[in-house]
C-alpha cells in the first residue's frame, strides 16, 4: 500500500459519489489545465487566420500545447503571485516556443484563457451528464410503463394518504429529468475574450480594424468550439450563473428518486431494493441503500456551491469574486456528473416488489380510501368507522378496493410515457 502524503492529489475520499467516474477524469486538474492550453492553442489558430500573427508562430503554439507536460500542483503554488494559474501557465508556454514566444497570448488576459477553459471544461461535463440522463430516462420510463397499474400508497408528510401506482410514482421522477436534461441542452457555453478590460483593444490595434477585432472573438469560438457571445463577459455572469442554475435543477431532479428509493428501501417498508452490496461496517446483518446515498448527498451539496457563481463584481474585472468561482464550478460539475453516473447504475439495477406495496397499502385495514369514503358516507358513519378498531366494518366492499381509486394516475403515466418518447 503507497503511504499517503500532504502533496496527494484530490481521489475523491470524501466525494465517493464522483470518486472513479467520468466526471472525475473531465474536471481534475490535469483537464483543467489541458484546457487552458487548448484556450492558449485557439486564439493562436484564430489570430493567424486574420492574419494577426504568423501562421508559422501558430503551428508552433499549437504543436507545443498539444504536448505540453506542466505540474498542476507547481502552477498552482506559483499562481499564488498572480492570484491565477494562466500567468505561470503563460511564462512556461512562452518558454517552451522561444522562435513564436511573442504570438503566445498575444492581446488575450488571464480571465479570457480560464474563462474559455472553464466553459470547455463544463460542456464536456454536461455531455456526459446528458448521455447518463437519458440512460436513466429511459430505465425510468420502462419502470413506469411495467408498473402502470401496480397499487402502492401514496405518502404525504410522511404518512399514508391515497392509493397510487408506482408507476406513477417512477413517471415523476422521469418528468424531472425530462425537464433537467432539457435545460442542460438549451445551454450555450460561450468563449470569453475581451483582453485586459473587456474592449478588444489589443487586438484592434495591430491591424487598426475594431472590426477584425470583433471577427477575432467569433473565429476564437469557432477554434475552440463555443459559442460566440454578442460581447465580453468579464463583468456580466448571467453565463456561469444559468450553467449552476441548470447543474442545480439536475441535481434535485436525480435527488428526487434517490430519496424516496431510501425509504422505500427501508426495513419495515421493503418495497424497493438496490443492486448496491450497501455493507454495513458495525452490522453484518444491514444492505444499506449506498448508491442513493450517494446520490442524495450530491444532490444536497450542488446547491450550496452554485450559490457563490456568478457573485456581482466590481466595475470591468472582479477581484475576488472571479476567483471565487473556480472550485465550486468544478465542485458543482463533478458532484452532479457523479451523481448522474451513479444514478443510473441505481435506477439500472433497482428490484420491485409489488406485492410489499399492495400489503402496505392494506396496513391500515381500508383506511387508505377514506377520502374516497368521505365522498360516499355521511360524517357521522365515517368517523364512527375510522375510529373503531381494526379493519374498516359496515363498509361497502367496492369502496375499499384500492384499485378503483387511482384517479387518473395511470392516465398520467401514459401522457409522461407520451411526451418522453416525443423527445429527440
Amino acid at each position: 500500500m503507497k503511504e499517503a502524503t500532504a502533496m496527494g492529489s484530490d481521489g475523491g475520499l470524501l466525494a465517493p459519489v464522483w470518486a472513479g467516474t467520468r466526471a472525475e477524469a473531465i474536471t481534475s486538474d490535469a483537464a483543467w489545465l489541458r484546457a487552458m492550453l487548448e484556450a492558449e492553442a485557439a486564439l493562436a489558430r484564430a489570430q493567424a487566420r486574420l492574419e494577426l500573427i504568423p501562421s508559422e508562430a501558430a503551428a508552433a503554439i499549437d504543436r507545443t500545447a498539444a504536448a505540453l507536460v506542466l505540474d498542476p500542483a507547481d502552477l498552482a503554488r506559483r499562481a499564488r503571485q498572480s492570484a491565477n494559474p494562466v500567468v505561470p501557465l503563460v511564462s512556461d508556454l512562452r518558454r517552451a516556443v522561444p522562435g513564436a514566444a511573442s504570438s503566445v497570448h498575444r492581446g488575450a488576459t488571464s480571465q479570457d484563457i480560464l474563462d474559455s477553459a472553464a466553459m470547455l471544461v463544463a460542456t464536456r461535463a454536461i455531455r456526459g451528464i446528458v448521455g447518463d440522463l437519458s440512460a436513466i430516462m429511459r430505465d425510468l420510463g420502462g419502470l413506469a410503463e411495467r408498473h402502470r397499474d401496480t397499487v402502492m400508497a401514496a405518502r404525504t408528510l410522511g404518512q399514508q394518504a391515497v392509493p397510487t401506482t408506482f408507476g406513477l410514482k417512477a413517471a415523476g421522477w422521469l418528468a424531472g429529468l425530462m425537464r433537467a436534461r432539457a435545460r442542460l441542452r438549451e445551454l450555450r457555453l460561450p468563449a470569453q475574450l475581451g483582453g485586459a478590460a473587456g474592449t478588444l483593444a489589443a487586438f484592434a490595434e495591430a491591424p487598426g480594424d475594431p472590426g477584425k477585432a470583433l471577427l477575432l472573438a467569433e473565429v476564437f469560438a469557432e477554434e475552440i468550439g463555443l459559442a460566440a457571445p454578442p460581447m465580453p463577459w468579464h463583468a456580466e455572469r448571467s453565463a456561469v450563473t444559468e450553467l449552476g442554475a441548470a447543474l442545480t435543477a439536475t441535481a434535485r431532479a436525480l435527488g428526487k428518486p434517490a430519496t424516496d428509493i431510501i425509504l422505500m428501501a427501508q426495513t419495515e417498508v421493503g418495497e424497493v431494493a438496490e443492486s448496491s452490496a450497501g455493507s454495513s461496517s458495525a452490522m453484518p446483518q444491514k444492505r444499506n441503500p449506498a448508491l442513493s446515498v450517494l446520490v442524495r448527498s450530491a444532490a444536497l451539496q450542488v446547491p450550496a456551491y452554485t450559490q457563490v457563481l456568478g457573485q456581482v463584481g466590481e466595475h470591468e474585472r472582479a477581484a475576488g469574486a472571479w476567483q471565487a468561482e473556480w472550485l465550486p464550478l468544478r465542485e458543482a460539475l463533478r458532484l452532479t456528473g457523479g451523481a448522474a453516473e451513479t444514478a443510473a447504475e441505481l435506477v439500472a439495477g433497482l428490484r420491485v416488489f409489488p406485492e410489499r406495496m399492495r400489503a402496505n397499502a392494506e396496513l391500515t385495514g381500508g383506511r387508505l380510501l377514506a377520502e374516497r369514503l368521505a365522498a360516499h358516507l355521511d360524517r357521522q358513519t365515517l368517523e364512527r368507522a375510522l375510529s373503531a378498531e381494526g379493519p374498516l366494518r359496515d363498509v361497502e366492499g367496492r369502496l375499499l378496493d384500492p384499485e378503483a381509486y387511482l384517479g387518473a394516475a395511470p392516465e398520467l403515466v401514459d401522457r409522461i410515457l407520451a411526451t418522453y418518447r416525443e423527445q429527440p
